[in-house]
C-alpha cells in the first residue's frame, strides 16, 4: 500500500496587520492546522500581516512552510527568514505559477487586491480545465460575502455558468476546510487519501 505524501494546501491572504482579530486568529488556526496533520503550507513568502501569522503557526505546529516571493517584494512584505523554504523570483507570474506547481489545494483567507488575484487566477484556471485542485474560501465572520454576491450576479447576468461559480467552495471556519477538502469530488489527480 502506497502512504500518501504529505497535503500541501496554498494560503493566500493578507499582508496587512491592522485587521479585525478575528481574521487573524483565523491565519493562526489555519496554519496551526496545517502543522497538525503534518502538511506543507505554501504562501506568498511575507513575514507581515495574516501571511506572518499563519506561516509562523503553521511552523510551530510541524509544517513544512514554503514562501514565494518576488525579489521586489521582498522588502515591502518583509521576506520571512525563518520558513522551511523560501523561494525568491522574478516576477508575480512566477511567484503565481510556482504556488500553484507546489499546492495540492489553495484556501482563501481575508485579504485585499494581491489575495484577489490570486485566488481568481486559480478560479479562472479551473474554469478552463487547467488543474483541478480544490479551492476554498474562507468566509470569516462574511468577509468574502460581498464577493459571493457579486458572483451570484455574475452568474444571474449570464457571464458566469452556474457550474463554473460551484468550482469555488465557500466555508465559515477552519474547523471547516479539511473536512470540506475530503469531501470534495475529484475527477484526476485524485488526493483525496491526503485528507483522511
Amino acid at each position: 500500500m502506497v502512504t500518501p505524501s504529505p497535503l500541501a494546501i496554498c494560503v493566500y491572504c493578507g499582508s496587512a496587520g491592522d485587521v479585525p482579530d478575528s481574521y487573524r486568529a483565523a491565519a493562526v488556526a489555519l496554519g496551526r492546522t496545517i502543522g497538525e496533520i503534518g502538511g506543507t503550507m505554501v504562501y506568498g513568502g511575507g513575514r507581515v500581516g495574516l501571511m506572518g501569522l499563519a506561516a509562523d503557526a503553521a511552523l510551530a505546529a510541524g509544517a513544512t512552510v514554503v514562501g514565494v516571493i518576488p525579489d521586489f517584494l521582498r522588502r515591502h512584505e518583509v521576506g520571512h527568514g525563518s520558513v522551511s523554504e523560501l523561494m525568491v523570483v522574478e516576477t508575480m507570474h512566477e511567484r503565481k505559477a510556482l504556488m500553484y506547481e507546489r499546492s495540492d489545494a489553495f484556501v482563501v483567507l481575508p485579504g485585499g487586491f494581491g489575495t484577489l488575484d490570486e485566488a481568481f487566477e486559480m478560479l479562472t484556471w479551473r474554469q478552463l480545465g487547467l488543474h483541478d485542485k480544490p479551492i476554498l474560501l474562507l468566509n470569516i465572520d462574511g468577509f468574502w460575502s460581498p464577493l459571493i454576491t457579486l458572483i451570484q450576479h455574475l452568474v444571474a447576468t449570464g457571464f458566469v455558468k452556474p457550474a463554473a461559480a460551484s468550482l469555488l467552495t465557500v466555508v465559515d471556519q477552519v474547523e471547516a476546510v479539511l473536512p470540506t477538502l475530503a469531501a470534495l469530488p475529484r475527477s484526476t489527480a485524485d488526493v483525496r487519501a491526503k485528507w483522511a
